[in-house]
């Protein structure tokens, strides 16, 4: 049996950041049959632009694309920022999006999980990456939303989070697309 693939976009550009900490957490602590591949470069991905989305793609979106193509899920691990996602976030998704219809994500299983120094662990934030990311076409796996508030819980000891997060990678990758078309 092969491993299920899941390729990973963190949302925080700081290299020590929480988010990028649990990303790198799951991808040591995936449950067996699952492999993790975080994507570097995301900070190298020039704002989305159609005149730069021809026959000469930036290198970082190319790569990006191949990725995220040749992965069997993708998991999007990111805080909030001003109560939203990301930029380097949604402009990922933006070039994964395109051409529209037929782009990288289309089709792929899809869970946002992550976590922030606030009350509602980043929620507003999640939402919107799940909205983005289903509109662009991917298949948002609902079950998959991990929002982890990081005020009073070290996110990367206590053993419930870890467990929840890691459970929120199984279940990605246990989720059938055809199930869901039915």
């Amino acid at each position: 049996m092969t491993d299920t693939r899941v390729i990973v976009l963190v949302g925080s550009l700081r290299a020590d950041s929480l988010n990028r900490r649990i990303a790198e957490t799951l991808r040591e602590q995936a449950p067996d049959g699952v492999s993790l591949e975080i994507v570097d470069g995301l900070a190298e991905l020039p704002f989305y632009n159609e005149d730069l989305d021809g026959e000469n793609v930036p290198d970082a979106a190319r790569v990006l694309r191949e990725k995220v193509a040749a992965a069997d899920r993708v998991l999007a691990v990111t805080p909030e920022y001003n109560g939203t996602m990301p930029a380097v976030l949604n402009n990922a998704i933006d070039w994964l999006s395109r051409p529209f219809g037929t782009g990288a994500i289309k089709g792929k299983p899809f869970g946002v999980v992550g976590a922030t120094p606030t009350p509602y662990g980043g929620k507003w934030a999640h939402a919107d990456t799940a909205r983005s990311a289903g509109i662009a076409g991917a298949i948002v796996v609902e079950d998959v939303t991990v929002s982890q508030s990081a005020l009073e819980v070290d996110v990367l000891t206590d053993p419930e989070t870890v467990a929840r997060l890691i459970g929120a990678v199984q279940a990605l990758a246990d989720f059938e697309p055809a199930r869901a078309a039915a």
